[in-house]
């Protein structure tokens, strides 16, 4: 695949608005709580992009596109069941941590029964995303820029790894918030505009 002069601009504007965001929020960020949990200031609609675009990332529009082309739309029951687990976080048991005040899983933990809990959650987190969610993501990602640029596996898989933690250390939670609710526009948009691609040429 041959990228045109436009196609560049495009990726270069996207990238560009990606690391202005985190240089911005780097510039506003004045305490641990602005850098950790955005000021509390986010609104709920970029909060549930940001969600969103957390979620739904390559491995899905990449990895469950082609096992569902190759086995089927079962692959799709995983996402259905999830939906029910979010309605059940949100109104089961988000409201006893807002009432707690805690900000994460493991604090919740430690209050509760004690730092034992905390740290193996903690730990079993950081294995589970590593090894489950970021080299899945990694790996989609990889692969699309080699069939789109050209680029090595590794290269690319590398650079998303700098990329990714240049915006996300600069501008702390707020950057990863807002670039996200970005990340979440370009998928629906680019989704919609595949799908009906897709169909007209079926």
């Amino acid at each position: 695949m041959v990228l045109t002069v436009f196609d560049w601009i495009t990726i270069a504007i996207f990238f560009g608005i990606t690391f202005a965001i985190g240089l911005y929020f780097a510039r506003r960020e004045r305490t641990s709580r602005d850098y950790f949990l955005a000021g509390n200031r986010a609104g709920w609609f970029a909060v549930g992009s940001s969600i969103f675009a957390a979620n739904i990332g390559s491995e899905h529009f990449i990895g469950l596109a082609g096992s569902g082309a190759a086995s089927g739309l079962a692959v799709g029951a995983y996402e259905w069941a999830a939906v029910f687990c979010l309605f059940v976080l949100g109104w089961v048991f988000l409201p006893y941590y807002l009432k707690s005040k805690v900000f994460t899983m493991p604090e919740y933990l430690e209050r509760r029964f004690n730092p034992q809990c905390r740290f193996f959650l903690t730990i079993i987190s950081l294995f589970a995303y590593i090894f489950t969610k970021i080299s899945v993501t990694l790996f989609a990602g990889a692969i699309l820029l080699k069939v789109v640029i050209g680029w090595p596996p590794l290269v690319s898989a590398v650079l998303l790894v700098i990329a990714t933690g240049i915006y996300t250390i600069l501008g702390g939670l707020s950057a990863v918030i807002y670039t996200n609710m970005i990340q979440a526009i370009v998928l629906i948009g680019g989704s919609i505009i595949l799908t009906l691609i897709g169909l007209d040429r079926v």
